[in-house]
């Protein structure tokens, strides 16, 4: 028996979900479509595209960002369709993911660093302790192209603090959240564990006004809130393993989870397990003091 409640079925692999006006924005990367959910389950498809989606975000203009795995690339949809907005494929290695957008349009866009599935395909559970590691991308709002962090274990889900003074994130494969200053120049600096998580492979994440963090565990099912120096505060069991989540709802307190039966290609692809489930959280989503998302990511 999971905690939560299940709000829509059919995905393939849902990624990055975000709350933006009124819906559940998320990505379903083998129905190459770009969806969102209002609380009653109504599902609307807002962009198809021939690439696999994944990390969404917003410029301060409200064009939306997606992350186009497989290209290697940022997108923008601009009134006239779908346009390049990054070519990141120099600073990445194999398929780009997940990403956060700041209020002033700055993304942070991780990717896998190799083939993990082939990997996990050879050599199994080892893959975990032994694999290349993978440089964190800094897109600026005019396209220009940044090298942000290397050596970093899968990055994957990012948060941005409030203040925008802090980036912190899930390293899916060293099992911990890693915070960043970040400088004036938007360069990161301070480089040190959040929060280390044994057993869980940290995947999308949110934070809420507390300054906790929702993990969404890649190897469970189970989404868990942390707090800074990670101490596990609540675990919350979904129906399957949970690769991303969100606060959102009307009082920014419904915690949306998104979760599959498997998130290798060769399953996910062919079967639609994917589900989004929901769970009350007691405190909301992290905002700035003007009420914008603070680059809340899953």
């Amino acid at each position: 028996m999971s905690d939560t409640t299940i709000l829509l079925e059919g995905l393939y692999f849902g990624e990055g979900p975000r709350w933006h006006e009124g819906r559940l924005w998320f990505s379903d990367f083998y129905a190459h479509a770009v969806s969102s959910v209002d609380e009653s389950g109504a599902v609307r498809i807002e962009l198809e595209l021939d690439d696999q989606p994944s990390g969404l975000g917003w410029l301060p203009d409200g064009r939306l960002l997606v992350v186009s795995m497989k290209e290697r690339a940022l997108k923008r949809l601009d009134s006239n369709g779908l346009v390049l907005h990054a070519d990141i494929s120099a600073l990445t290695q194999h398929l780009c993911n997940d990403m956060v957008v700041d209020a002033r349009g700055v993304a942070w866009v991780g990717n896998f660093g190799f083939d993990l599935d082939a990997e996990f395909r050879s050599r199994g559970e080892d893959v975990l302790y032994d694999h290349p590691t993978a440089n964190l991308v800094r897109v600026e709002p005019d396209g220009s192209v940044h090298l942000a962090a290397t050596d970093m274990h899968f990055p994957n889900g990012s948060v941005i603090t409030p203040d925008g003074s802090t980036l912190i994130v899930a390293e899916t494969l060293a099992s911990c959240l890693t915070a960043f200053d970040i400088n004036a120049d938007n360069s990161l600096s301070n480089r040190r564990v959040w929060a280390q998580l044994k057993n869980v492979s940290p995947d999308g994440i949110c934070l809420n006004a507390l300054n906790q963090v929702w993990v969404a565990n890649a190897r469970g099912h189970e989404v868990i809130l942390v707090a800074e120096g990670g101490e596990i505060l609540k675990r919350v069991e979904t129906s399957q393993n949970c690769y991303a989540c969100m606060l959102g709802g009307a009082d920014s307190k419904t915690l949306f989870c998104i979760t599959a039966a498997a998130s290798a290609a060769q399953q996910a692809s062919l079967t639609a397990t994917g589900k989004i489930e929901t769970v009350r959280a007691e405190s909301p989503r992290a905002t700035t003091s003007k009420g914008h998302v603070p680059s809340s990511s899953a």
